[in-house]
């Protein structure tokens, strides 16, 4: 199956690019419309609050630890074939969760579900990039398919409100199940095969590392507040955790000392662009996860908002949100990244510090302000990240960097899960134990999560401006000089 070049052949590439931001909508729909569900799920369930932080964590931990894994894999076996794979791994994961019968089951089948998205991001992006030849338009699809983040993330809560409040909680995964089944068929009649003329080796002893690194470290943060944080389990860990990254380095940069193909590229971190946005994609995505994760939980647990109203509210956040992620690219084609960047991290600086005073009864005026800035801060760092990214690499190494990036994205959604969960958590309690009820006691143990945010946001805007400097473009145009 060839697709025909030039105006011959672009109904079939615009085939192509609907089929692949699917695949990228419903991944991310798939993560906002779950944070709704969650409060329902914990009473049905009678789920912890850490319990619920594992539920939105094993389906992240699986996707970062596998996105460049699967990119990788599909140029070597055939991206069309590891694509139908991961829509088939996807649509059954999800409808084995909406069968789970307690957390401990959906926990382990989120993780089976999180196999298959973790094909679909990165794969989709390869196909987009391979179908589209022309540079003019293979920019504006690759525009199209960045800008379903924006979309899937202002859906979500909308769509999790409804189907929670009129079926149930279950329904969320049900929906992705004829999505990923007209997907497949879609993809069997439109989508051609290709693969990389030179594929990557696989790095089983960096994977291997990847996965040990991520797990013990998000299993100590989320089970820290609860066993405690002195407990011989999570210092074990976290030593866990500390060797698996120091060994990571070393078989690293030894693979790539033998003129090996390692997981990860340690010398991409020369380039100044890179290192910053690599920086602001986790410092962002911890507020984003985060955010989402624990707005939710004070909407429907403090105020006592149903699903539906929860999703509403919401609505000056993502809407903003995806309005400006067409913004933030405009601005970095013709301006660079630096204005988008550095707005973007005041910005979520500004909306969160709004938030620190927070509690069951403020204004929803108020509150709909902080989280429209919130949505604007979080909408303008987008798309410029990627563009920082691979600034200066190598033609032949772009695909790479765009991997590790969006690597870091998903590991950035896991920490903020878990460490702003963790926070919530350890004030809950703390509260309650002196004798505030839950509504006043969840309020102000968001506080705590919102000074975290508060610096991740400056991070991201100190992190924008340092990475744009010409002292930092010359660092990457010395990477891109030593290939």
């Amino acid at each position: 199956m060839i697709i025909p070049e030039g105006t011959a052949g672009r109904r079939r590439r615009l085939g192509v690019l609907l089929i692949c931001s699917s695949s990228l909508f419903i991944v991310y729909l798939d993560t906002t419309i779950l944070n709704v569900a969650l409060p329902t799920l914990q009473k049905d369930l009678h789920a912890s609050l850490s319990g619920l932080q594992w539920v939105a964590d094993a389906y992240l931990l699986v996707v970062a630890s596998l996105l460049m894994l699967t990119g990788s894999t599909a140029d070597r076996l055939g991206r069309r074939r590891l694509f139908l794979v991961g829509l088939t791994g996807f649509g059954v994961g999800s409808l084995l969760c909406s069968l789970a019968p307690n957390t401990g089951w959906l926990i382990a089948l989120r993780m089976l579900q999180g196999i298959g998205g973790s094909m679909l991001t990165p794969i989709s992006l390869s196909i987009v990039r391979n179908t589209f030849h022309d540079p003019r338009e293979r920019a504006q699809a690759l525009g199209v398919w960045s800008a379903i983040f924006g979309v899937a993330t202002a859906c979500g809560p909308i769509v999790g409100g409804v189907l929670v409040a009129t079926i149930g909680w279950r329904s969320i995964f049900w929906l992705n199940v004829p999505i990923c089944a007209v997907m497949i068929i879609a993809t069997l009649r439109y989508v051609p095969e290709s693969r990389a003329p030179k594929p990557r080796a696989i790095d089983l002893p960096g994977q291997l590392l990847m996965i040990a690194l991520l797990g013990s470290l998000t299993f100590a943060v989320i089970q820290g507040p609860v066993t405690g944080w002195a407990s011989a389990l999570v210092i074990t860990l976290f030593c866990v955790a500390a060797v698996s990254a120091a060994a990571f380095v070393a078989v690293e940069r030894r693979s790539a000392e033998k003129g090996g193909q390692p997981l990860l590229e340690l010398r991409f971190f020369r380039s100044r662009p890179f290192t910053g946005a690599s920086v602001i994609a986790v410092a962002s995505f911890v507020v984003l996860g985060g955010f989402l994760f624990v707005i939710t939980l004070y909407l429907q647990q403090a105020r006592g908002f149903s699903p539906l109203r929860a999703g509403l509210s919401l609505l000056p956040a993502t809407l903003v949100m995806a309005a400006a992620g067409p913004i933030a690219g405009q601005l970095t084609g013709h301006r660079g990244p630096r204005i988008p960047l550095v707005t973007a991290g005041l910005l979520t600086a500004a909306g969160m510090a709004m938030l620190l005073s927070l509690a069951p009864g403020t204004p929803f005026g108020y509150l709909a302000l902080a989280l429209a800035v919130t949505g604007a801060g979080l909408g303008l760092v987008n798309p410029p990240i990627t563009a920082a990214a691979i600034a200066g690499m190598p033609a032949e190494q772009a695909g790479v960097a765009s991997a590790v990036i969006s690597s870091t994205r998903q590991i950035g959604s896991l920490l903020g899960v878990a460490v702003m969960g963790d926070l919530v958590t350890t004030g809950v309690s703390a509260r309650m134990a002196a004798g505030q009820d839950h509504a006043a006691a969840l309020s102000a143990a968001t506080h705590a999560a919102w000074a975290l945010a508060v610096g991740c946001g400056l991070v991201v805007a100190l992190a924008g401006f340092l990475s744009t400097t010409a002292r930092a473009r010359a660092s990457a145009a010395a990477v891109e000089a030593r290939g």
